[in-house]
């Protein structure tokens, strides 16, 4: 964690410069970015097989519909299918799982505590007046829902509820379009779960927040450049 720390402590001081005391901010959104970055063969891999799962989806439903009955004939016919077309269902879920030790590591970053009970990594750190360490209830504890915390949080949710709201709309249009008479409802339902940032960002410590507040309109922009084609009819490579 150190290593992490020192790392860390020096991108924020070459950033000090443009930032001054929203250096350590900056270089939260500017590492999240540079793991994005590094993330985004994952996510053009992840369209690729969506693409693909989508242009698949009436052989999918006339499997459904032929083994509907007979579960385990069901998955063999399905894996099958998705062999010999060459797509992974998995894939869409690789830049989702990779992200979260990067998501790990910066909540022990501002959270962490030595043995002798001093700061270990960068609670001291702030934005504006609110710590980095700190988490939403501290800023209600504080001057309460509009106080000099308060407002600062009130932004970070504002953020994130907006591309929530954005990916939202977007999602569901998705699977409605895609969706194929006999497939799951929960196609209409799984687009809710991009607000599920929002609540994970009230409970979490502010810089870990601001990091979801990144990752996540990456994420939505990322995924508007990947499907951008989507609706016209297009198979396009990504």
């Amino acid at each position: 964690m150190s290593v992490i720390v020192h790392l860390f402590a020096l991108l924020a001081g070459a950033l000090e410069p443009l930032f001054a005391t929203f250096a350590t901010a900056a270089a939260i959104v500017v590492a999240t970015v540079c793991v994005r970055a590094l993330l985004h063969p994952l996510a053009r891999a992840g369209a690729r097989a969506e693409k693909a799962r989508a242009r698949l989806a009436p052989r999918t439903a006339e499997l459904r519909r032929r083994h509907g009955a007979d579960p385990e004939r069901l998955r063999r016919a399905l894996l099958e299918l998705h062999t010999r077309e060459g797509v992974s269902p998995a894939a869409g879920c690789l830049p989702m799982l990779a992200q979260l030790p990067v998501f790990l590591v910066m909540y022990r970053l501002f959270t962490a505590e030595r043995a002798d009970g001093e700061a270990g990594g960068l609670p001291e750190d702030r934005l504006g007046p609110a710590p980095l360490g700190g988490v939403y209830a501290d800023a209600l504890a504080d001057g309460g829902v509009f106080g000099p915390q308060g407002l600062v949080y009130l932004c970070l949710f504002a953020v994130i509820a907006a591309v929530a709201a954005w990916t939202y709309r977007r999602a569901r249009t998705a699977a409605l379009r895609a969706e194929v008479p006999g497939a799951p409802g929960l196609a209409r339902i799984l687009p809710l779960l991009s607000f599920g940032t929002l609540a994970t960002a009230a409970f979490v410590p502010l810089a870990a927040g601001l990091y979801l507040a990144t990752t996540t309109a990456w994420t939505a922009a990322e995924r508007a450049l990947l499907h951008r084609d989507r609706g016209r009819g297009a198979d396009g490579e990504v």
